[in-house]
């Protein structure tokens, strides 16, 4: 399954509990749309989110129905690692 990078702006800081991440998860998986993580940026304005989706028309369905920002999708498929090797997303 293609492997996705999502760049979230948001005007207010970021906050999330269990329930909001569990509703997000189930319009996920309506749409065939996997969140495996997200880094949260230190001033709480923007996540950076890793997903497996079968498109990033998938992703944006998802984040409209969630009520999420989906500003930039990007495919990705390698990793550059720290000794400079690279391996598949």
């Amino acid at each position: 399954m293609p492997v996705f990078m999502i760049e979230r702006r948001y005007a207010e800081d970021v906050e999330a509990n269990a329930e909001e991440v569990d509703g997000i998860n189930r319009i996920n998986d309506e749409e065939g749309v996997r969140w495996l993580y997200s880094f949260l940026s230190a001033d709480k304005r923007k996540t950076y989110c890793l997903y497996e989706a079968p498109s990033p028309e998938a992703i944006r369905r998802a984040a409209a129905k969630a009520g999420l920002p989906a500003d930039v999708v990007v495919e990705v498929s390698e990793r550059i690692l720290a000794d400079g090797s690279r391996a598949r997303v």
